[in-house]
């Protein structure tokens, strides 16, 4: 808890104020994260794999967006420093912890972005909902990674809706913002991987199944080239009778 605490004060401090509130839930993951370093370790593993992969077909690397970039666990950042001659991470929040790894790792063609890539603002008031059509405006842009962001914003808003009484409007919003998100990859000039968790599956310590929940609310995620699971709570995480595992799907989008 003391660590926590430290890395939410450092991050308080680095975090521009509208994004404040989105600290509590970055440092709970980086927390968790600690805790199940060895139940992640091959979903981590798998996520990397897939977007070295993607970006080692690329004949020009110029300029790579990672959209969700958060932790770092799942992006292999350093890596794609040495391929591209600008980085560019996205996401509400950057955890203290990382920016203190760019300074000690020197890695000086990295740019941190604060933004809500949700769109929730324009979904909710029935608006042109085109939360991607910002990447269009990057220069020399030549790879963008989606990095398990997508199922975090049909939950965030979800989250946000139900928080101001309009319970309602989910069935229509999130499915939505989830289309959204990927009709912005499929349109976007430049090769692009998406990885995302399509859905979580609660078992108990027996091996029996009690629930499926789909995480994309009815959407069709394009055809993955890989696939696999993730344990995001194991065993003994949160309870010692049952653990919640992801369902993770990689695809090169364009």
């Amino acid at each position: 808890m003391i660590l926590e605490a430290i890395h939410y004060a450092a991050t308080f401090a680095v975090t521009p104020r509208e994004f404040r509130p989105h600290i509590r839930y970055s440092i709970n993951l980086w927390a968790r994260a600690k805790r199940c370093t060895q139940d992640w370790k091959v979903h981590e593993e798998n996520c990397k794999r897939s977007i070295l992969g993607r970006a080692a077909k690329l004949k020009q690397r110029r300029t790579a967006v990672v959209l969700g970039s958060g932790l770092w666990r799942d992006v292999p950042v350093r890596e794609l420093c040495r391929l591209f001659d600008t980085v560019v991470l996205i996401d509400l929040v950057h955890p203290a912890s990382v920016k203190m790894e760019q300074l000690f790792r020197k890695l000086k063609n990295l740019r941190f972005v604060y933004r809500d890539l949700s769109g929730y603002e324009n979904a909710t008031q029935d608006r042109p909902c085109e939360p991607l059509g910002f990447l269009r405006l990057v220069p020399y842009l030549d790879f963008v990674v989606s990095a398990n962001v997508l199922s975090q914003i049909g939950t965030g808003a979800r989250d946000r809706l139900s928080k101001h009484g309009m319970e309602d409007m989910q069935q229509d919003v999130l499915p939505k913002l989830i289309k959204a998100h990927m009709d912005g990859l499929e349109h976007l000039p430049c090769a692009v991987c998406l990885l995302t968790d399509i859905d979580y599956t609660v078992i108990d310590r027996n091996g029996n199944t009690h629930e499926t929940v789909d995480l994309l609310y009815g959407v069709t995620p394009p055809a993955p080239v890989s696939d696999w699971v993730w344990p995001v709570v194991p065993l003994g995480e949160e309870s010692r009778d049952y653990k919640v595992v992801h369902k993770v799907i990689a695809v090169d989008v364009r």
